[in-house]
């Protein structure tokens, strides 16, 4: 499984198009095989969901994300969880373990 945190510097970013950047990890057996940090290539609407699934992501974390956005990555066979926040290792551990706490989703529109 490859998953995206949206993210801003060690923190989950409150929108998933305009953070920094993604933390993009790859899970195989329940362990962490690949994680690197890329860059956001820029909040355009409609692009992202497309460029992660090009990607191979399957999975985002972000504090929210608009009813569009959603039903883009629904589109492309993604989930998104949203209403989350705390670092970026905090929230990856508690996903592997299942324990990932979701809020309010933060996005505004």
């Amino acid at each position: 499984m490859q998953l995206a945190i949206a993210t801003e510097g060690n923190q989950v970013s409150a929108h998933f198009g305009r953070c920094l950047s993604y933390t993009v990890v790859d899970i195989q057996d329940g362990q962490i095989v690949n994680k690197q940090e890329i860059p956001n290539p820029g909040h355009e609407p409609g692009f992202l969901p497309g460029y992660l699934a090009q990607k191979g992501v399957q999975c985002v974390i972000a504090g929210g994300a608009g009813p569009r956005a959603k039903d883009l990555f629904a589109e492309q066979g993604i989930e998104i969880i949203t209403g989350v926040s705390g670092s970026v290792d905090s929230v990856l551990e508690d996903f592997m373990n299942g324990t990932l706490k979701t809020g309010v989703d933060t996005c505004d529109h």
